[in-house]
């Protein structure tokens, strides 16, 4: 069956439409959603200042904006316009990625930039492969339950209501999903590539179970977003807006409820008030000229790097070491997941970039297997590497010069799967400040990483379960490289603040009008891609700060309601 599944269609768009209006509100013609974007001055006391416009950050104001509040969001990097700044070439795609320099080093040291942070209003899923699978429900508590990681401070039915919103608004298209909760989605699954197909022939002769999804794109028309064409390019941004991200999902129908985005908006330091120890607004700048914001509320969204970051500059006689951070618990517990790549080569043309890099996928060893030497385990999607990035996979098994061009010429025969392993929280893996500065005068994130023993088992099983896959399917030769992918962690969600820095609704224990909303504050990592986790997160923090559900919320004013219904 092709397009949305006809039996939910209508519950579904009538749902969506309730809540959250961007599809419809896309332009057909104008490119520009900013066109009648409401625009505040820095001495407006704004309900809401949020830190970076990725996916927790612009869930958030769509949300909140859509409450009443006033709000602005400060991104550092472009507003983005797909038809204009995107194009279908990976070098051409490297403006999308965070650049800025940063300091890394540890026994595995992290790169940085295209598979693990963004640039730009809607963040890295500008440029994510689409996968969007929900956590299980053991996520939330493997310490108790595995004796590794840590406990979230909430459960997975927490957060299931925020699943589902998020799978409708994205939307997510894939066959029912039998691991974690069984559950299904609200489009039904894309046809298969030659990818998918060499992994489901494959799997079926090991005896694992595949699906089709999970993928944050729309199977067919949506609003005004137009049916995914199968390019290949969803790493180097969606140029039909098939593919979700913020700047499509959530941002157009923030700014329909008056919210600001202040793109190339740089936040350098928050303020927070010596006598009342609330946050006061966020020092930032744009065009070369500091400014600040007041707001009555501020929200950092900014990821993993940045917001461990920009808490950690802006101490103060209260917080000598960095804001929020009376423990020692801001940057550390830095995760990455174990993302290796296997190929296998193919005597009939798979022609692998024709389709979405994870069309199918498979769970199946997500839980913790006593049999095996390794606690926690991991997933396998099909990935479709485009050349240049294949061009690394062949050069990283010493192929060079005459060899490197023959192998290269032989692309459209091979097929590719990716696992995402699940690194543990150590607190040793962390962010700090570096001596060096960057152009702003801020000091630059010192990031290190080391992987656990457990880590380097997981990732030895996941690739040989890939090449089995693989062989299984016909492939002559395999060949892996190891990667990583998805930062999360580095500001901590936990019940008390001797355990982490934010509760369980993202609000940090040190400052009550201070929230982190992005994927600093996972206590784990799963084996899933982490943004629907994010968004989902982000979402129901929005809902109990507007039902004000703890003592201590700054409602916002009753002036702003008066002025947008003048």
């Amino acid at each position: 069956m092709r397009g949305p599944n006809p039996l939910v269609t209508v519950r579904t768009l009538a749902n969506v439409k309730a809540r959250n209006e961007s599809a419809w509100l896309l332009p057909v013609s104008s490119p520009d959603v900013t066109e009648r974007m409401r625009r505040y001055a820095d001495d407006d006391e704004v309900d809401l200042v949020i830190v970076g416009c990725g996916a927790g950050g612009s869930t958030v104001a769509q949300r909140l904006a859509r409450e009443g509040w006033s709000v602005v969001v400060l991104e550092a990097g472009p507003f983005w316009e797909p038809e204009r700044d995107w194009v279908s070439d990976e070098a051409g795609s490297h403006h999308l990625y965070w650049t800025e320099p940063r300091v890394i080093d540890g026994e595995d040291p992290v790169p940085l930039g295209s598979n693990n942070s963004g640039r730009g209003v809607g963040g890295s899923m500008v440029h994510f492969a689409g996968y969007a699978p929900r956590f299980h429900p053991s996520d939330f508590h493997t310490e108790s339950s595995d004796g590794v990681g840590a406990d979230w401070p909430l459960d997975y039915e927490d957060l299931r209501p925020y699943y589902e919103d998020m799978e409708e608004e994205l939307p997510v298209a894939g066959q029912d999903w039998p691991w974690g909760e069984p559950h299904s989605y609200p489009h039904s699954p894309h046809p298969v590539g030659g990818n998918g197909e060499v992994f489901l022939r494959g799997a079926e002769k090991c005896g694992i179970e595949a699906r089709v999804g999970p993928v944050a794109i729309s199977n067919g028309r949506f609003g005004h977003r137009r049916h995914c064409i199968y390019r290949g390019f969803c790493l180097q941004g969606c140029k039909v807006d098939a593919k979700a991200s913020p700047l499509i999902t959530h941002v157009p129908d923030a700014i329909a409820h008056g919210a600001e985005i202040r793109a190339n908006s740089t936040a350098t330091r928050i303020d927070v008030d010596e006598r009342t120890g609330l946050a006061t607004g966020v020092h930032f700048v744009q065009g070369g000229v500091e400014r600040f914001q007041r707001a009555r509320n501020v929200a950092v969204a900014a990821y993993s790097i940045e917001t461990p970051r920009l808490l950690l500059n802006s101490s103060s006689p209260r917080f000598p070491d960095g804001l929020c951070n009376d423990f020692d618990f801001v940057g550390r517990y830095l995760m990455v997941q174990g993302a290796p790549q296997t190929g296998g080569r193919f005597e009939d043309e798979v022609r692998m970039y024709k389709a979405p890099p994870p069309e199918v996928s498979t769970e199946q060893f997500y839980e913790t297997d006593p049999s095996k030497p390794y606690k926690r385990g991991f997933s396998i999607q099909t990935v479709s590497p485009l050349p240049i990035t294949w061009a690394e996979h062949i050069a990283a098994q010493g192929h060079w010069g005459r060899e490197l061009r023959r192998r290269m010429s032989d692309y459209v025969h091979w097929a590719c799967l990716g696992a995402l392993c699940e690194f543990l929280p150590l607190p040793g893996n962390r962010v700090t400040l570096d001596a060096e500065k960057d152009r702003r005068g801020m000091p630059v994130a010192h990031v290190t990483y080391s992987r656990g023993g457990n880590d380097k088992r997981l990732m030895k099983a996941a690739q040989e379960t890939m090449e089995q896959i693989l062989k299984a399917a016909g492939a002559s030769e395999v060949m892996t490289i190891e990667r990583y992918a998805h930062l999360v962690g580095g500001a901590r969600m936990a019940a008390d603040q001797e355990h982490g820095v934010v509760d369980a609704d993202c609000r940090t224990f040190a400052v009550p009008n201070l929230f982190l909303t992005d994927g600093s504050v996972l206590p784990t990592q799963g084996s899933a891609n982490p943004a629907l986790t994010i968004m989902a997160l982000a979402a129901r923090t929005a809902t109990r700060l507007a039902a004000g559900a703890r003592q201590g919320v700054r409602r916002p004013t009753e002036t702003f309601t008066l002025q947008k219904e003048s």
